[in-house]
């Protein structure tokens, strides 16, 4: 039974999982997707959303630094733009986000607006400098986060309105 269910619905699962994916869509659009227009699970489309997510959120976090390192070696122009950036970002927001930081990345990631989420995150967490580990932790319970208030929005005003508010 759970097999058959699992092998009609692949398609549909890998539609959820690469929806949440997207850096614009994640979970905003993964969770009414699999509940909404495919009528899947709340369980499966909340793990398969979740995953997805936070997939793309690992490799950021561990492929910026040594992209950014590479191309600052071979071009001069990057190496002035990654210098300006760090150097820019973090003396004018660093106190701030000191003060704060794992709750900000956390809460920045968990608030499902637009431009925000964990390729948002994931970007910020390597522009201030956050231990890889701690920012991947951050991101996650962020996602987990972002996961739960869209989906109790989801399941309090429905699919049309989720969709067009």
């Amino acid at each position: 039974m759970i097999f058959e269910n699992f092998t009609q619905n692949i398609g549909n699962y890998l539609a959820v999982f690469f929806t949440s994916m997207t850096p614009i869509g994640e979970l905003r659009a993964s969770i009414p997707l699999g509940l909404g227009a495919l009528k899947l699970d709340i369980y499966s489309t909340l793990m398969i959303s979740i995953v997805g997510n936070f997939i793309p959120a690992i490799v950021i976090v561990y492929a910026l630094e040594p992209i950014s390192k590479f191309l600052m070696k071979r071009f001069k122009l990057m190496e002035r733009f990654f210098t300006w950036l760090f150097n820019r970002t973090r003396r004018k927001y660093y106190k701030k986000f000191e003060k704060y930081s794992g709750f900000a990345l956390t809460a920045f990631v968990g608030i499902p607006l637009p431009v925000t989420g964990a390729w948002t995150g994931s970007v910020i967490a390597f522009v201030f400098g956050f231990p890889q580990k701690r920012a991947l932790l951050d991101i996650f319970i962020g996602i987990l986060m972002a996961a739960t208030i869209v989906t109790v929005i989801f399941k309090t005003v429905g699919y049309v309105k989720f969709i067009t508010t």
